[in-house]
């Protein structure tokens, strides 16, 4: 069984280094044009399964990805970016800084210590409704032929894949924030997973896998 773990393509507030979490924003053209490129590089993986985000710019993606296989692609609240509560839409550019608290940058630096804002979630509760999501699906999943799409966020891709290296630690984000249409790939065989790739960009014209 294969996992194809994805970020969703650019959105206007990715640009302005918004907050969007649980926001509901759309791809802008760029990310639009990022995942038809990306769903393009995919076109021969034998993709069974397509779970999304019910937030619009993650659905679009998978959509996007999905070309024209007729497979249903089925809405998941657990896939959901990390809600910054009462922060979401602030901006956390150097040159425009919104947020009003001088910690937010231990949410990249140190991220288990990271306090959320009222009304936001903290990195462990997104680890743990994603351990939920991720037992279910490797439960009901017994077929190795499975070939599963997961479309989500940047944080969230990031506790999907915290799911196999148990990581608790600042590492969590393995050095950056995923890339836009970024993928990484786990392989899970007789109970073992191993990770494939991790960020692997397919709208560069790479398209081997």
């Amino acid at each position: 069984m294969r996992l194809y773990v994805i970020r969703h393509g650019e959105t206007t507030w990715n640009t302005q280094a918004r907050l969007q979490g649980m926001s509901d924003i759309p791809l802008n053209e760029n990310g639009i044009s990022l995942a038809r490129e990306t769903g393009e590089a995919m076109r021969d993986i034998p993709f069974t399964r397509i779970y999304t985000s019910p937030l619009k710019r993650a659905v679009q993606t998978a959509e996007l990805v999905a070309g024209e296989r007729q497979l249903p692609i089925v809405k998941e609240d657990r896939l959901k970016e990390i809600s910054f509560g009462e922060w979401e839409g602030l901006s956390c550019s150097r040159d425009n800084y919104e947020i009003p608290s001088d910690s937010f940058e231990q949410f990249f630096r140190d991220p288990f210590q990271f306090t959320p804002p009222r009304g936001g979630e903290s990195v462990m509760e997104v680890c743990r409704r994603t351990e939920h999501f991720m037992d279910e699906l490797l439960h009901e999943l017994k077929n190795e032929q499975d070939t599963v799409l997961l479309s989500t966020h940047g944080c969230t891709l990031r506790a999907l894949m915290n799911y196999f290296y148990q990581d608790f630690t600042p590492s969590f984000w393995r050095g950056h924030v995923p890339p836009n249409c970024g993928v990484s790939i786990v392989e899970v065989k007789n109970g073992t997973a191993s990770i494939l790739e991790e960020d692997r960009i397919f709208y560069l014209g790479e398209s081997d896998i």
